[in-house]
């Protein structure tokens, strides 16, 4: 996958459920703060999981921490009302995958992970003039909710959990980035 870079002129609109004075980029970093210290204990397995499947692992800890807030969003290794499992929120019927291995296991962050790369192929099959980067903020998208849900790249959030997804991800891997991941 393309490396990680923010394109300048991302909003983030969409604020969890935790208070926060503020929105966009600086929003998602302190959010992605808050989630540090859950997510670094399973920075070995999302390092493995990176080097594995070619995928940065600074996006997947900001996948991790918008979906799980690093395991501290869910409820017996559940999220989005029972409907999704683990760290990365792996659903039932996306891509007729079922979910792997435990909550935080290599397993399921491997599973992660081989979905992201394959969202990324569905992307790049889709948008081919696509720039790398867009290709990767296409990807996020696609991982929320599937290639189909995009038309084009300025509407890449537009159906996307709270219509910010990608940029929040890629803020918040960009706060992991800068944070040894």
């Amino acid at each position: 996958l393309a490396r990680l870079w923010l394109i300048p002129g991302m909003v983030i609109t969409f604020l969890f459920f935790f208070a926060i004075n503020h929105q966009g980029v600086s929003a998602s970093h302190e959010m992605a703060e808050r989630d540090l210290p859950y997510v670094d204990k399973y920075k070995g397995r999302i390092t493995s999981a990176g080097q594995k499947h070619g995928v940065d692992p600074a996006v997947l800890g900001g996948i991790i921490s918008r979906e799980s807030r690093g395991g501290t969003g869910l409820v017996n290794s559940s999220g989005d009302n029972g409907n999704a499992h683990g760290l990365m929120q792996v659903i039932l019927t996306f891509r007729c995958h079922s979910p792997k291995g435990a909550c935080g296991s290599q397993e399921h962050i491997d599973q992660g992970a081989q979905i992201l790369v394959g969202s990324y192929s569905d992307v790049e099959k889709k948008y081919p003039h696509w720039t790398k980067e867009q290709k990767l903020k296409g990807a996020l998208a696609a991982y929320n909710m599937g290639a189909g849900s995009i038309s084009s790249y300025e509407q890449v959030d537009a159906k996307t959990t709270g219509g910010d997804y990608s940029n929040d991800v890629a803020a918040r891997a960009q706060y992991f980035k800068k944070h040894g991941y």
